[in-house]
Formats: structure tokens, C-alpha cells, sequence
């Protein structure tokens, strides 16, 4: 099996947050805390190094982890962070969080980790309703794939999947733990809901 330690993560605060506002969603506050640094919290226990993407505020992310911007492909939704990140990780698989799962779970990398038997696979979170596409694991090997696909003007995230292995890995234990925040009024109902132990 794939070791948890031997991958690197990327959380992906590099979007513009169109249904925020515009808001840097990765820097609203929850408990107390920006979004990205709780997900960083739950993610440094389980692999070798984290990294940000980030194309805006980077002075501040920089405070939390090594910030990675997008380098020809700003503002492209996911895949734009996933390229970002299959070129600058240290290893050679990458483990990609965006920023509003400020709930993943702790052994998200191990289980995801154990789920790929070759590079050309890519592991993706499965809550039992729906694939959580920007929770994936992927090899470097897919990056002239992407770079091809991005160049290609395509932006789509599932679209890009079609050409490869996708391995949905079941989290149905766990669907709480990917919590949607994708507008202020989720983000205040997480809020009030209170963090959990």
C-alpha cells in the first residue's frame, strides 16, 4: 500500500469565490480560525507535507504553509491547482483538499492512499450521494495529461476524469465531513452548529 507519509497535500484556495462574493474563501473565518487553516490541521498528521494553492492574499497564506500560485492557467477552477501542485510537490503522488472542507476526515490520506494500485489511477471521496471530485489523489505521471487538457481551453473537472481511472473510495461513514461550503449561509450554519470534539 501506498504510504500516507510519502505524499504530499495541496489544499486549493485558488478560486475566485464567485457564490462567496469574490470572497478568499480559504481566509473566512470558522471558530475562530480561517478555513484553510483548519483543513491544514487535519491534514499535517497524515502526510509528509502540505502545501497552498493560492492566487490571492498569498502573504497571508504564506503565515500558514509554502504557498504554490497557478502558473499559466489562473483562475481555472481545480484543475488549475492540481497542476500547480503535480509540479511543485516533492513526491510523486499529490493529495488535493480544496479549502471549504474544513471537516475531512483524519484518515482521509490512508484511505485514499489505499485505494490506488498503479499511477494511472485517480482516488476520489464518495459520500454514498456523490463524488466529491476535488478530494483526489493523483500521481505526477497525469500531468502532461492535464497541462493537454487545460491547453485544450477545457476547464471541467469531470471531463478530464473520463480519460483516466477514476476510483470512488466509499466515505459514507463520513458524510458529514465534507460539509459543502460554497455560500456564506452554509458557512454560518457550520458556525452555529459548533465545532466538533
Amino acid at each position: 500500500m501506498l504510504d500516507p507519509k510519502d505524499i504530499t497535500a495541496v489544499i486549493l484556495a485558488g478560486g475566485e469565490g464567485r457564490r462567496m462574493q469574490g470572497a478568499d474563501k480559504g481566509l473566512l473565518p470558522l471558530w475562530g480560525k480561517p478555513l484553510a487553516q483548519h483543513v491544514l490541521e487535519r491534514l499535517k498528521p497524515q502526510v509528509a507535507a502540505v502545501l497552498i494553492n493560492a492566487n490571492r492574499n498569498v502573504p497571508r497564506y504564506r503565515q500558514l504553509a509554502h504557498v504554490i500560485q497557478d502558473e499559466g492557467y489562473g483562475f481555472a477552477g481545480p484543475l488549475a491547482g492540481f497542476e500547480a501542485g503535480l509540479v511543485h510537490a516533492p513526491s510523486e503522488w499529490v493529495l488535493f483538499v480544496p479549502c471549504d472542507s474544513p471537516l475531512i476526515p483524519l484518515d482521509l490520506a490512508h484511505r485514499l492512499c489505499r485505494a490506488v494500485q498503479h499511477h494511472n489511477q485517480i482516488a476520489v471521496v464518495d459520500d454514498g450521494r456523490r463524488i466529491h471530485a476535488a478530494t483526489a489523489l493523483l500521481h505526477q505521471s497525469l500531468l502532461p495529461s492535464l497541462c493537454n487538457y487545460l491547453d485544450g481551453g477545457d476547464r471541467k473537472l469531470q471531463l478530464w476524469y473520463q480519460q483516466h481511472e477514476l476510483v470512488p473510495v466509499d466515505f459514507s461513514d463520513e458524510t458529514e465531513a465534507f460539509f459543502n461550503l460554497n455560500t456564506r449561509e452554509a458557512l454560518d450554519q457550520l458556525e452555529q452548529k459548533g465545532q466538533p470534539l
